[in-house]
């Protein structure tokens, strides 16, 4: 089993790998790390057999795949314990699901999953991979992407910044919530939605991070 901090790598990678090619810098910059660490981390994960590098991209093995499914999924279970159960904020939770995610085994994960009525996505609306490793994309568009008028049901939101997830707690939006596009501001501006019965001003780029069904 990789250590703790291979295990980090593993679920960085992949998450940088959904977006696109995984280069070493991107690595350290969403691990906070220097250069040298990413390098000194990649040889002891390719030594496992758990990356392959060419050239400069990072690729996950079909071993290091599983292995970042399995961390992803303790992860997010811990993640829908703590806010769940324990009624910590969806945006405190990451740290300390941190922290659990490497203490969870194959048997309290099992248990976990059945207290927790089997969910399907984390607090964020990201997707839970299942025991077997099987993850089911969430489907949906960007909110800065609806019309004036249209209306959708959150069912994502990025998960990668907590003053981003205590602004849209203040606002009620989180994923099951319905959104009405209102006005859109010309030139790339805000967009004025309305949730739960009150009018917010969203930043576009904002906007960009929330997933909706239409």
């Amino acid at each position: 089993m990789p250590t703790a901090t291979l295990e980090e790598y593993l679920e960085a990678i992949y998450k940088l790998d959904e977006k696109g090619v995984v280069r070493p810098t991107m690595i350290a910059e969403s691990m906070s790390v220097s250069g040298p660490t990413v390098t000194a981390t990649l040889k002891r994960l390719a030594a496992r057999s758990l990356i392959t590098r060419s050239k400069s991209a990072v690729e996950l093995t079909a071993e290091g795949r599983r292995e970042a499914l399995d961390i992803i999924r303790r992860h997010r279970l811990a993640e829908r314990f703590l806010v769940d159960i324990l009624g910590l904020g969806w945006d405190e939770a990451h740290e300390d699901a941190c922290l659990l995610e490497h203490a969870l085994s194959p048997r309290v994960q099992a248990a976990l999953e059945q207290y927790l009525d089997n969910p399907s996505v984390c607090p964020h609306g990201h997707p839970i991979p299942s025991a077997d490793g099987t993850i089911h994309a969430v489907v949906g568009d960007p909110l800065c992407d609806l019309d004036t008028a249209s209306q959708g049901r959150i069912v994502q939101v990025a998960e990668d910044n907590d003053e981003l997830l205590q602004y849209l707690a203040s606002l009620g939006m989180f994923p099951g919530t319905d959104v009405t596009v209102c006005e859109i501001a010309p030139f790339n501006g805000p967009l004025l939605v309305e949730v739960n019965g009150s009018q917010y001003a969203i930043a576009r780029d904002i906007a960009s991070k929330i997933l909706v069904t239409r």
